[in-house]
């Protein structure tokens, strides 16, 4: 079986500047790429779970979704970082209804199991919202292993 850092995207990965879907607004958090390269040298695949609402407004397509997600995976690999993958929830409850993607709930985490064959004993996740968190758990992932990511953003201090 495999292991796993789950990582959260806006608000982690980039600076949460509320529906990022182009380049010129994506922003990396300082610190992020150290981070996924520990756990990539530690063994674990580096998978991203991020919920993209944007998408059930109209604020952004998919293909906008895509574009972005790529340039994005390309930064990492420059870093020497593979990103195993980018599970997304394109859904809104208001606008689509509920889901089992949509974090809290775990179908994001859950299917990276099925797709990974991954022991969620020794997954890490780290989120930067409450609901990030409470995915990890309903998934399954121990309580020690669930991390609050802290903004580094130094426009947010």
């Amino acid at each position: 079986m495999n292991k796993a850092l789950f990582i959260d995207r806006d608000g982690v990965i980039n600076i949460d500047k509320v529906h990022v879907f182009r380049r010129k607004d994506f922003e990396f958090t300082e610190g992020i790429f150290k981070l996924c390269r520990k756990y990539t040298e530690a063994g674990f695949l580096i998978i991203v779970i991020t919920n993209q609402a944007g998408i059930a407004k109209g604020l952004y397509s998919e293909e906008d979704f895509r574009k972005l997600t790529r340039w994005m995976n390309i930064q990492f690999e420059k870093n020497g970082i593979k990103i195993s993958e980018v599970y997304h929830c394109p859904h809104h409850p208001g606008i689509t209804g509920p889901c089992e993607c949509r974090k809290p709930n775990p179908g994001m985490i859950l299917q990276a199991v099925k797709d990974f064959d991954l022991d969620l004993c020794q997954c890490i996740l780290v989120g930067d919202k409450e609901s990030d968190l409470e995915a990890g758990r309903r998934a399954g992932i121990p309580e020690s292993n669930l991390k609050l990511w802290q903004s580094q953003d130094p426009h947010s201090r």
